[in-house]
Formats: C-alpha cells, sequence, structure tokens
C-alpha cells in the first residue's frame, strides 16, 4: 500500500508536484477550445471537428481505469512520470501536423497520456490527507483552474489570432518539462510492493467496447446513416465488448475495475453522476465557442473571453465548498445546490439565439461554473470516504472515467446533431445542441438528491 510522506514540509511538496500537474491538464482543455473552428478552417476539416475532441477523449477515458489500478499496484509517482512524458511527446506532434487526420492520431496519443493526470492527481491527495482534509485541498487545486481559466482560453485565442493554433499545443512543452522535473525531484510517496496481477484481458475489453460504441455515436448521422453496416457493426462490436468486459471482471482475480464497488450507493451516484456532468461539461465548453464565434462573430480571442467566466466561478465554488466541507464534515447540500445552477444556466443556454449578446452567454456561463465548481469535487470526496485505502486510485479513477465516457458520448453525439442540423444555419443548430444538455442536467439534480452522506473520516 502506499504511505504518506512523514513531514508537512514533504507532504506539500508533493502536493505542489500535483497543483502542476493538474494545471498541465487544465490548461490543455481550456486552451483548445477556442482554436478549433481555426484549425478546422487551416486544416480544411470542419466536417470533422468534434474529432479532434473526440479522439483526445477517446483515448483519455480507455487508459483511465489502467493508470488507476497501475498506480494501486506500482506507486503514483512513476505512473505520473509516464502519463506526463506521453502528453508531452503527443502535444509536441500535434504542433507539427499537416493533415486534420494527422492531428486526430496524434491529439490520440496526447489524450492516452493525459488520461492519467487528473486521476493520479485525484488520487494522489487521497495518500496525502484524511477525507476531512480533502475539501481544502481540492479548494487549492481550484487554484490550478483559476491559472488555466485565465490563461488558456485568452492564450489560445491570441495564439491563434496573431500566431498560429499550433502554438497552442507547442505551449505545453515547458510547462509540461517543469512538471516532470518537480514530479520526478520531490514526489516521494513511498510504494510497498505486493503480489498482483494485470487484468489485460479486461483492458483489452474495455477498450475494444468503449472505443467501438463511441464510434458508433460519431459515425452515425454524419459519416454513415444510423442503419448503415459501418454503425451497427460499431454498435454490435460496443456492446459485445462491454458485456465481456463484465464477464471477465467477475472470473479474474483482480479485476481492473471491482464491479463490487457499484454495490455501494456512494460509489453508483458518484459514477453516474460522473457520467452526466462530463457530458455537460463538454458539451458546453466545446460548442459554446463554436456558437460565440460562428454565430455572433467573434475572433478567437472574443469566444476564450467568453469562457472564462466559467471557469472562475467554478474556481470561487469550488475553494468555498472545499472549505465549508472541511470545517463542517458536510457534503451533499453542494451537489445538490451546483446541480440546479448547472440545471439553470443550461436552460438559459437555450434562449441564445442570433442577437443575443457576448454578456448573456457570459452571466450564463457564469451559472453553469458556479454549479460546477460546487459539486465537481465533492463526488469524489465522498467515493474516498467509502473504499479501501488499496482501491482508492481505482475508485478515482472509475469516476474520472465515466467523466470522460460522458465527454466522450455527448462531443461526439452532439457533434453529429450539430453536423445534421447545419443545413438549417448554424445558429439553429446550436441550438438544438442546448437544448439536448437540459434533460442530462435535470438527471444529475436527481443523482446528487440521491447521493447518501456519511461523516468525513478525520484520519486514514
Amino acid at each position: 500500500m502506499t504511505t504518506e510522506p512523514r513531514s508537512q514540509r514533504q507532504i506539500l511538496v508533493a502536493f505542489g508536484a500535483i497543483m502542476l500537474a493538474t494545471l498541465l491538464a487544465a490548461l490543455d482543455q481550456t486552451i483548445v477550445a477556442t482554436a478549433l473552428p481555426e484549425i478546422a478552417d487551416d486544416l480544411k476539416g470542419f466536417d470533422d471537428l468534434s474529432w479532434v475532441v473526440t479522439a483526445y477523449l477517446l483515448s483519455t477515458t480507455v487508459t483511465v481505469p489502467l493508470y488507476g489500478k497501475l498506480s494501486d499496484l506500482y506507486g503514483r509517482r512513476r505512473l505520473f512520470v509516464v502519463s506526463i512524458s506521453v502528453f508531452l511527446t503527443g502535444s509536441a506532434l500535434c504542433g507539427l501536423a499537416q493533415s486534420m487526420g494527422e492531428l486526430i492520431a496524434f491529439r490520440t496519443l496526447q489524450g492516452i497520456g493525459a488520461g492519467g493526470l487528473i486521476p493520479l492527481s485525484q488520487a494522489a491527495i487521497a495518500d496525502l490527507f484524511s477525507p476531512r482534509e480533502r475539501g481544502r485541498y481540492q479548494g487549492y487545486i481550484g487554484a490550478m483552474w483559476a491559472t488555466a481559466a485565465v490563461a488558456g482560453p485568452l492564450l489560445g485565442g491570441t495564439l491563434t489570432d496573431s500566431a498560429s493554433w499550433r502554438w497552442i499545443f507547442l505551449i505545453n512543452l515547458p510547462l509540461g518539462i517543469a512538471a516532470l522535473f518537480v514530479v520526478v525531484r520531490t514526489m516521494r510517496i513511498t510504494h510497498v510492493p505486493r503480489a498482483h496481477s494485470i487484468d489485460y484481458g479486461g483492458a483489452l475489453a474495455l477498450s475494444v467496447g468503449v472505443t467501438a460504441l463511441l464510434l458508433a455515436s460519431a459515425w452515425g448521422g454524419t459519416t454513415y446513416a444510423w442503419s448503415s453496416p459501418e454503425v451497427l457493426a460499431a454498435a454490435v462490436i460496443g456492446v459485445a465488448g462491454v458485456v465481456a468486459f463484465g464477464l471477465i471482471e467477475r472470473r479474474v482475480v483482480e479485476p481492473l475495475l471491482p464491479l463490487q464497488l457499484f454495490r455501494g450507493r456512494t460509489f453508483a451516484v458518484s459514477t453516474a453522476a460522473g457520467l452526466l456532468i462530463g457530458g455537460v461539461l463538454f458539451g458546453i465548453t466545446i460548442y459554446v465557442p463554436v456558437y460565440v464565434q460562428r454565430v455572433l462573430g467573434a475572433s478567437a480571442t472574443g469566444s476564450g473571453v467568453v469562457l472564462i467566466p466559467l471557469s472562475l466561478g467554478w474556481v470561487v465554488a469550488s475553494m468555498a465548498s472545499g472549505q465549508l466541507i472541511s470545517r463542517t464534515g458536510r457534503y451533499k447540500v453542494f451537489p445538490v445546490f451546483g446541480s440546479l445552477l448547472v440545471l439553470a444556466g443550461c436552460v438559459l443556454l437555450t434562449r441564445l439565439g442570433e442577437d443575443s449578446s457576448r454578456t448573456v452567454v457570459t452571466l450564463d456561463l457564469t451559472v453553469v461554473g458556479l454549479g460546477m465548481g460546487s459539486m465537481f469535487q465533492t463526488f469524489v470526496i465522498a467515493t474516498q470516504n467509502r473504499v479501501d485505502r488499496a482501491e482508492i486510485g481505482i475508485a478515482t479513477a472509475a469516476i474520472q472515467f465515466f467523466r470522460s465516457l460522458g465527454g466522450s458520448l455527448a462531443v461526439a453525439g452532439l457533434g453529429a446533431l450539430l453536423t445534421a442540423q447545419v443545413v438549417h444555419g448554424l445558429a439553429h443548430a446550436t441550438h438544438t445542441v442546448f437544448v439536448a444538455m437540459v434533460p442530462l442536467a435535470a438527471l444529475i439534480f436527481v443523482l446528487a438528491l440521491l447521493l447518501p452522506e456519511h461523516e468525513l473520516r478525520t484520519t486514514h
């Protein structure tokens, strides 16, 4: 099992490495969105716009559980080095891409690396702090999202307008090298090896199943008809892969994702909420910039400015809720209140049209950001409080997996919906996308009401 550093200084230095890794992942998410329309124009691939995001999310999704399990077996530090190194390689290649096909392929590689950054960071926090303390430190992690919130959209839009969209990927390199250096030199969370086996069969079945299902979602109604052999074959393979994964997990000694975790209500509710949160979050952060640029006529920099209030509202709510959770030990009120705000924000987005102002968009996104910040990490804290220490890595990664899966399905499905509606005009198409997110937000609110509340432990 993993043991925490003994001195407060060691704990804070290790936490600094976690914050740098989180900044790396957060910056990449916020810096790319504002440049997507320009990337599509430059590489002449607007119809493949969603694949620039889908490929990244797909590879991130299928690798998250494996990172979580391997980190429980081999330690967080070793897996951090692997994930950051792969992420940097993918970032460099994305900056050099000469076609949409190359960019999509390199984004896939980048996503394989990114699959470890956020779940490993969250699991490492559980190694360092008790459940009661984690709320406070999760709030500090919000400061990294604040930095990414301000720097990401503005930097992405500015680089796209004044230089080239390629720099939004190349800018990752100095930050990533710094994060890698800090992790190697300072993250001294010791790890005691134990006898184990790796569920390669489960990993393969899950990867094939999820990949095929996402391909069916992305192809349907755009590249191929929903009734086409390609879409039907992908759907059948996807279902078969997921079923095979379930059967394998029941039989192996050390499953990639222990199915008994779903018997716990907290874990089941949190993973389901993660799926829907990922769908709403990525739907908003990808398609609001498309609306602002293509319908309202803003520049890439302008669409980046619009996104900043979402992230800043997120950070303010995250830090405030984290402090209150640590002081009171109560957490359920925050996902309930937060999900209600997200639902209200999504409803407000459906009222946007061709004549709407960017100020209105900013206010809508502020509401969504405050809601996301109130609930996003709370489900993680609740889950980590209810699982054994030896399963913290995989339990944390499972929530991130379902978030990424929800984001992948949303980007693919909403992208197909957007493309299918473009014939009626982009204003109509983006409105349809925003309407589709409302029922997802409503279901998050229902799940928040179902989340049980247990006393947060004050020790490991």
